[in-house]
């Protein structure tokens, strides 16, 4: 009876919570001292209970934790649940910035200059505000610049445990720009073609700036 007790408040606290739960958080929150081992088992019983009775999600484990998801065959079904909700998509030359830092953390805002030719500082400023990279202390050079890394909200973007697991470079371009602008397809109106608003007036804007910089 325990065991079953303790099996539904961990499902509870994984249902409830906006991000990935860490096994240190659902410790504290159950007052019990579950390891990893155990703990997966909990999550295996569950995924099994789910698949049985077919539901349309399970638990995932990523950045570091357990998180409800959705199963892959309704993707494009939840993608038109999205669709009204137009969303400010992230420009090739934001993506191309997220890329350098992905695979070159931690990195300054020098560095990435130098890898990719122009200023990068409205596409940091851009993902500092996404919280899809945060601040990784200061550079061992001149001045102490400021270093960028990945964040936990990254990782779960692109459902992996760590780093270690980056996809290819071009595969992290093509996922996240599927993320951002292909969830939430077109408008009522646009007679099935891929929305293309104001968010290009800017990222032209941006593109000629880093460039006269």
């Amino acid at each position: 009876m325990q065991e079953l007790a303790l099996q539904q408040q961990i499902e509870a606290v994984i249902f409830a919570s906006e991000e990935a739960v860490t096994l240190q958080t659902i410790r504290q929150v159950t007052g019990t001292s579950l390891d990893s081992g155990e703990l997966q088992e909990i999550i295996e019983r569950l995924n099994a209970e789910y698949l049985e009775t077919g539901r349309t999600f399970h638990i995932h484990r990523l950045a570091g934790g357990y998180r409800f998801l959705s199963r892959e065959e309704y993707a494009e079904l939840l993608r038109k649940l999205e669709s009204p909700k137009i969303r400010r998509r992230l420009s090739r030359s934001i993506l191309e910035v997220l890329s350098v830092i992905a695979y070159h953390q931690p990195v300054t805002k020098s560095s990435i200059q130098e890898i990719r030719g122009v200023s990068p500082d409205y596409a940091i400023d851009r993902l500092l505000e996404r919280e899809l990279i945060e601040v990784r202390g200061r550079a061992d050079s001149p001045g102490k610049p400021l270093q960028y890394g990945t964040t936990k909200e990254f990782l779960d973007l692109f459902h992996l445990s760590s780093a270690k697991d980056l996809p290819k470079l071009r595969e992290i371009k093509e996922i996240l720009r599927e993320h951002e602008e292909q969830e939430y397809l077109t408008q009522p109106d646009s007679g099935g073609e891929p929305f293309d608003g104001g968010e290009q007036e800017i990222t032209d804007g941006e593109q000629r700036g880093e460039e006269t910089e």
